[in-house]
């Protein structure tokens, strides 16, 4: 079985310079990276990095060339956050395109903005693409829908934490394999024909929880300990009227809702080293990941992303807007029209249905407020909107989503 991989390289810290005429979102969105003694900034952008065989990834990032890979970079470059969590960045045993990455786009300055240096990283192997061996959407065995998480190939839609300061390697936690049954109360999907489960008794003895993986990635800070904790559940669509995807969705948020928790509601959980329990009480924490779930609209679960939102140790103060998602929603029209949430708050650029949606988060723990932040979204009179467009996108179809964090003494 593939490991975890982390590479630890001397590095020397990168300001990130601004090129050009801004408007006022965009030269937030680069100001001057906070103090990396109190404050640090945390990132979150489901890059659209996939592809869709196993080993293309690795070609388009071997030659430094590729538009897409310099288009992502410079969004990086642009807002220089401190730790970051790419989603939809197929996984290569080795973290052979992680490396790629960081040094022949994030150290290479793109377009007049200045490099960013990543002495530490971390990606692991996922769900995605791995066969189940059974016939998951009770059709055919064999093909995406069938394995552990959608995916093409093991590794597709994979993820990497990219980190300015040290990760504590035996520290981390990973729970790729983690079964769905094994949830308290889980969400588990019923036939809604005939009433009974849609998973047999054999595959729920194998179906895992986590569509890609839930990682715990602590992050040293001085004398100061900040649990990274990294996800992509699964969209909550593509699965008809039993609506499995959108249950496995809210269970995966769950996750991590039952795992800061602690104490009886995380007492369940074990990891992939069989290490049991959630976190402990006063451990500081961020969220990050894109959820694929929106608060207000869209078709998650009720409730699903609510289980973090408003959960007693998250702090969701602070909401990252940019004025470049009124601008689209206004544009678009359409389901965007009908939404009940602030278009402000949009993180990611999607067709109708949905429109446009807020499913990308940075929540810190409570007592670590938010100083800082926003979405990368900048309106079309900005010289940056190049960089995030319309479809087909240049970079993705979601927004970088940031904030500064403040850890107290």
């Amino acid at each position: 079985m593939s490991r975890p991989i982390t590479r630890r390289y001397a590095a020397q810290m990168a300001l990130t310079l601004a090129a050009g005429a801004l408007t006022r979102s965009a030269r937030d969105a680069i100001a001057t990276p906070p103090s990396k003694d109190l404050d640090v900034r945390f990132a979150t952008f489901n890059a659209s990095l996939n592809r869709n065989a196993a080993g293309d990834l690795v070609r388009d990032l071997s030659t430094g060339s590729n538009a897409q890979a310099r288009t992502v970079a410079e969004i990086i470059q642009r807002v220089n956050p401190d730790v970051l969590l790419i989603n939809e960045f197929d996984y290569v045993e080795g973290g052979r395109a992680a490396e790629l990455f960081r040094d022949n786009y994030l150290r290479v300055g793109q377009n007049g903005a200045a490099s960013v240096e990543y002495p530490y990283f971390f990606t692991a192997p996922v769900n995605t693409g791995v066969p189940s061996g059974f016939d998951l959407n009770n059709g055919v065995i064999g093909g995406g829908d069938d394995a552990f998480g959608f995916g093409l190939f093991p590794g597709q839609y994979g993820m990497v934490v990219y980190s300015k300061h040290p990760i504590d390697e035996g520290a981390i936690r990973t729970f790729q394999h983690f079964l769905w049954k094994d949830m308290p109360g889980a969400l588990l999907p019923v036939d809604p024909a005939t009433g009974q489960g849609w998973y047999s008794p054999e595959e729920l003895d194998v179906f895992r929880l986590s569509s890609k993986s839930h990682w715990d990635v602590p992050i040293t800070l001085g004398r100061r300990t900040i649990h990274v904790l990294a996800a992509h559940p699964t969209p909550p669509t593509f699965d008809g009227a039993v609506d499995r995807n959108g249950t496995r969705n809210h269970d995966e948020i769950r996750l991590w809702a039952d795992y800061v928790t602690g104490g009886k509601a995380g007492a369940y959980l074990y990891d992939d080293a069989d290490r049991r329990g959630g976190l402990k009480q006063g451990e500081r924490f961020v969220i990050l990941g894109d959820y694929n779930a929106d608060p207000l609209d869209g078709d998650s679960v009720d409730g699903a992303i609510n289980q973090l939102l408003d959960h007693p140790r998250i702090d969701n103060s602070f909401l990252p807007s940019s004025e470049g998602a009124v601008e689209a929603a206004a544009l678009q029209g359409r389901d965007n029209l009908t939404h009940r949430g602030n278009p402000a708050y949009d993180t990611a650029d999607f067709s109708e249905p949905p429109g446009n949606l807020r499913v990308d988060y940075v929540l810190p723990s409570r007592g670590t407020p938010t100083v800082d932040g926003g979405v990368f979204w900048p309106t079309r009179e900005d010289p940056l909107s190049r960089l995030t467009g319309t479809y087909p996108f240049p970079s993705s179809d979601h927004r970088l989503v940031w904030k500064d964090v403040r850890f107290p003494h």
